[in-house]
């Protein structure tokens, strides 16, 4: 229905509101005007009043009566002027300009009368304001004014030859002057019309323009949420809209985006939390169901390949047998591994003992491969605060791995270990980043070294977009796009709720530029600076109490290596390098274990020369 749409009642509002406003201030525009108008007609009458008694003035002295008759009668025949009237003392009429009214009386109660004889006596003395009367003497006549000037006694009066009105007399007589308001009220019609006409037109106009303004600066864009609002309702989370300016509704609609962007990540964590799960159940249904049947066909094909000898076509048949059921055993072990991790129990043990303990696993597969294992322990290492058995398992993953990655061929692979004193700049992941209204800026669908990256939104005029920094303290392996340089005024906002994320109260202390600034849940505020070529940071409760002894373990083969464009997906669930012979889970597992001991692991490679896996352990995390 029109009337529910919000752009008809805002329309609607405010043509009201203006019409309102349009005829209050008609209607005191038409008061003023006829106000004038009326005191124009009054002042005239005065000045006629005054006239009449200067003009017969010297005849009354003289008592020449048909001189003042004929004066009276002259003047009261022109066009402006209703009637002139005389009245003496005792209310009869002795002159006027309609001579059938000489002789008559006026009652005291008329209207020309009223106000002087309202109390009783009559009045000797009356204002001027209270001289004038508009009257209409028949509903159908038009509106008159009239105008009553006493005639009061002088000494000429009664000094004169014919001594007509004794001295002691106040009041002669009245002078009343009757005018038509015919003109008046026809330019107050006028008026009237005028203003009629004026508000509709401008209430149309306004009509129009608030319409088009509405439609164009709201509708639209409301319409807009709307058709967003029901995709997203159908489950099309990749609907995004156009956002077209910097108002409440381009940030709205900006919002809006970053939520269906927020909700689309948040499915896919959901669903990849739903596979994880579901791959923890399977995993263990898996172990119940298929571990012991694994172990029977294991068990009797090892001991079928043993009498089998001389039969070269069985052994062959027996070999692939045994080589899958120990990879199925593999699989299934890894899936325990991944669906089984949990918070380490961490207590003070050697790194190196930990390492010999993990190559005393292994070492059959190291000589069965023909591969040599070099050991450079550092033998004054500081004790560490670890889970030792998860610890273990990290340093067999990754010897598996380098294992795998040499193949048939000989190779070394080389495990040294040292302490280490690490800075938190380019060390420390910032797991959590929060705006001012406490949404977090970390953005899983976007990866830098594969971790995610921390997101912001900038703005300067017309150009906004979204950049992404590194998520580890202190990097400068930022992704800005096409940000302009933030020396020019740039703004930092937070892309859900657009607040500023640029801090108010400091600047960078190396260029003098903007430094952004959020928060890291119980560790305190991260600043730094974009400007090009500064790269100045600041994490004031990690820097005054980092602990920075750490040690180092680097696993180094001299195998095939890894593809630069794998290595940032390496550490996911079942990302692997391994084609069908690996299931994707090792890596995951140890990034799992060594994140959970605040340490970090980091890759190098080169395909064709090796790969170095480098794993740094705090001594107290």
């Amino acid at each position: 229905m029109l009337d529910n749409k919000i752009a008809f009642k805002l329309t609607f509002g405010v043509v009201l509101t203006a019409l309102l406003a349009i005829v209050i201030f008609a209607w005191f525009n038409i008061q003023s005007q006829s106000k004038s108008l009326l005191s124009e007609v009054e002042r005239h009458a005065r000045q006629l009043s005054e006239a009449v008694k200067s003009d017969t003035e010297y005849d009354m002295l003289r008592n020449d009566r048909e001189r003042i008759h004929e004066s009276i009668r002259r003047i009261g025949q022109q066009a402006s002027i209703d009637r002139i009237r005389v009245f003496n003392k005792s209310g009869e009429i002795i002159y006027s300009s309609e001579e059938s009214e000489i002789g008559a009386m006026v009652d005291q109660k008329a209207e020309s009368c009223y106000r002087c004889h309202s109390v009783g006596e009559p009045l000797e003395h009356l204002e001027t304001t209270e001289r004038t009367r508009i009257f209409q003497p028949h509903p159908d006549s038009p509106r008159l004014l009239g105008i009553i000037d006493p005639i009061y006694n002088s000494p000429s009066c009664w000094s004169s030859a014919c001594h007509a009105h004794p001295e002691s007399q106040t009041v002669l007589g009245v002078l009343d002057v009757t005018m038509p308001l015919t003109d008046v009220d026809q330019n107050i019609r006028r008026s009237q019309v005028a203003a009629g006409i004026l508000a509709i037109s401008v209430i149309l106009i306004l009509s129009l323009i608030v319409g088009l303004m509405v439609r164009w600066w709201i509708d639209r864009p409301v319409q807009e949420l709307l058709t967003a609002t029901r995709h997203v309702a159908g489950g099309n989370l990749a609907y995004r809209i156009e956002v077209k300016t910097d108002d409440e509704l381009g940030m709205l609609a900006r919002s809006f985006n970053s939520m269906t962007e927020n909700l689309a990540q948040a499915r896919l964590q959901l669903f990849q939390s739903d596979k994880l799960a579901s791959l923890g159940r399977l995993a263990a249904g898996v172990a119940h169901e298929i571990n012991n049947p694994l172990t029977a066909v294991l068990t009797y094909s090892s001991y079928l390949l043993k009498r089998s000898q001389g039969k070269a076509e069985v052994q062959n048949d027996l070999n692939v047998i045994v080589s899958e059921t120990i990879r199925c055993r593999e699989i299934v072990k890894s899936l325990l591994d991944f669906a089984r991790q949990t918070v380490p129990k961490k207590r003070q043990a050697d790194i190196n003992e930990i390492i010999g303990r993990a190559t005393a696993v292994i070492e059959n597969q190291l000589s069965l491969g023909r591969v040599k294992l070099v050991m450079e322990l550092d033998a004054d290492l500081p004790k560490v605060t670890v889970d030792a058995n998860q610890i273990q398992q990290v340093f067999i993953n990754l010897m598996v791995n380098a294992l795998d990655a040499i193949g048939e061929d000989s190779g070394v692979i080389k495990v040294t270990s040292k302490a280490i004193s690490v800075h938190p700049a380019g060390f420390l992941q910032i797991k959590r980043a929060l705006c001012p209204k406490r949404h977090d800026l970390v953005d899983r669908m976007v990866k830098i070294d594969g971790k995610p990256a921390i997101g912001m939104r900038f703005r300067k005029k017309e150009t906004t977009g979204l950049i992404y920094l590194s998520p580890m303290y202190g990097s400068h392996e930022h992704r800005l796009n096409d940000m302009p340089p933030i020396e020019e005024g740039i703004e930092l906002l937070c892309p859900e709720c657009s607040r500023s994320l640029l801090s108010e109260e400091e600047v960078c202390p190396r260029c003098g530029s903007a430094v952004y600034a959020f928060e890291v849940p119980l560790k305190g505020m991260v600043q730094g600076c974009l400007a090009d070529g500064c790269g100045w940071h600041r994490w004031e409760q990690v820097d005054s109490s980092w602990n920075d002894e750490f040690v180092e373990v680097r696993v180094e083969d001299d195998g095939c290596g890894i593809p630069e464009a794998q290595i940032p997906k390496l550490f996911e669930p079942f990302a692997t390098t391994k084609g069908q012979k690996g299931t994707g889970l090792g890596l995951a597992v140890t990034w799992g274990i060594v994140d959970n001991h605040n340490g970090t692991i980091l890759v190098e490679s080169r395909v064709g020369v090796g790969t170095t896996f480098i794993i740094r352990i705090p001594v107290k995390s």
